[in-house]
């Protein structure tokens, strides 16, 4: 948005090495608050979502006074900021962009294995969120039906814009074979660490490759961090894998390359539900645009983005899942293949430049006069 006019304000929470309160990136007014503890049932949630709701209203003020702005592009969760977008729609006059992140209830059920209220809520605050926003941005196709027929938006309203990587930044870099700790094989995760993600079925699959597999030639990098980090570890020593598993925290820049360019086969554990079924994996993207021939159980949005650069698990097992990492991990040719087939589909159909004009669009129909260079969009999220 910055490359096409728009000043650029953004309102976040703090969390893995971004602890400022406040600073300019790039140009971006970057505005952080504290990160609220994931909520756990009634009470944890109502905890959480006030939190945030608080502090990303107050920080509206403060980038409304020192910056203005004429859109907020509001990206879930929490799921009531439609109340911050609304607020400044019905007093300012401001417009209000939904950028459709998450599928709350469905995130909901797969990770609580039940309905309820919260799921109902969840529902309600999701149509009252389409209903307020003017226009809306989907991360794939399913997102889209979700926002049409349980939101009620207007199909010409609903713009899908993927994240995919730059690849003038998101390229391979040399590899580093220190990184494999003296191992033949690596084997490799990056991503968020929440119970819905599957990262205890990787640890699972480790400990088959070596137990009962008798494999010590292969390594595991689990790069990233979440509410799970702690959990993994110990899950690990349980299992007599912490020697082969590498938890690298969160990564980002030449690390974050350095150790991809050298995962020898990709993993992505997400397990087929309600939730993992519909989203787009950003790994996906990220995987074949380096080229990395990967592992992941049967899930619809994964399957068809993924099509010959990835190898279905039989069963959504971690003894399934370690033997198919097994039957790459043993296999250069086909290796070669799907990093073959993944680097020319991700060259010819992930283009960032796509998904910068579909985000442009959808900010085009959101402000049908354009304001004047030097005003501000702000996203929170």
């Amino acid at each position: 948005m910055q490359q096409a006019g728009w000043t650029v304000s953004v309102i976040c929470p703090k969390g893995w090495g971004y602890t400022k309160s406040e600073e300019t990136l790039e140009g971006i007014h970057v505005y952080r608050h504290p990160l609220p503890l994931e909520g756990k049932g009634l009470a944890g949630f109502l905890t959480e979502y006030v939190t945030a709701l608080s502090w990303e209203f107050a920080l509206s003020f403060k980038v409304l006074r020192r910056h203005g702005f004429d859109v907020i592009q509001a990206c879930n969760p929490p799921d009531l900021l439609f109340l911050v977008g609304g607020f400044y729609k019905l007093f300012f006059g401001k417009r209000f962009i939904f950028d459709h992140h998450d599928i709350s209830p469905e995130l909901y059920e797969a990770k609580f294995g039940k309905r309820g209220f919260l799921h109902r809520a969840l529902l309600f605050f999701e149509r009252l969120t389409f209903k307020t926003a003017d226009t809306a941005i989907a991360t794939n196709e399913s997102f889209k039906q979700i926002a049409i027929e349980r939101g009620g938006m207007d199909p010409d309203k609903v713009y899908v814009v993927k994240s995919y990587p730059d690849l003038g930044r998101f390229h391979r870099v040399a590899t580093d074979d220190s990184l494999k700790r003296g191992r033949k094989t690596l084997v490799g995760y990056v991503g968020v660490m929440g119970n819905q993600d599957g990262i205890d079925l990787l640890v699972q699959a480790m400990a088959h490759v070596v137990h009962m597999r008798g494999r010590t030639d292969v390594g595991c990098a689990i790069i990233g961090n979440g509410t799970e980090l702690e959990s993994l570890k110990a899950q690990a020593k349980n299992l007599k894998v912490a020697d082969y598993i590498e938890f690298t925290g969160y990564l980002t820049g030449q690390p974050l390359l350095s150790y991809l360019s050298t995962v020898d086969v990709g993993v992505i554990p997400d397990p087929p539900n309600i939730y993992n079924d519909k989203i787009s994996m950003n790994k996906v993207f990220e995987y074949m645009s380096l080229g990395i021939p990967f592992v992941q159980f049967n899930v619809t949005e994964g399957r068809n983005a993924a099509g010959e650069a990835a190898l279905i698990a039989e069963r959504d097992d971690g003894t399934a899942l370690g033997d198919a990492l097994l039957t790459l991990v043993d296999d250069p040719e086909r290796r070669e293949r799907m990093s073959a087939y993944g680097m020319a589909r991700a060259k010819a159909e992930f283009r960032w430049e796509d998904a910068q004009r579909a985000l442009l669009a959808a900010y085009d129909a959101a402000v049908p006069v354009r304001v004047p260079a030097g005003r501000a969009e702000d996203v929170t999220t």
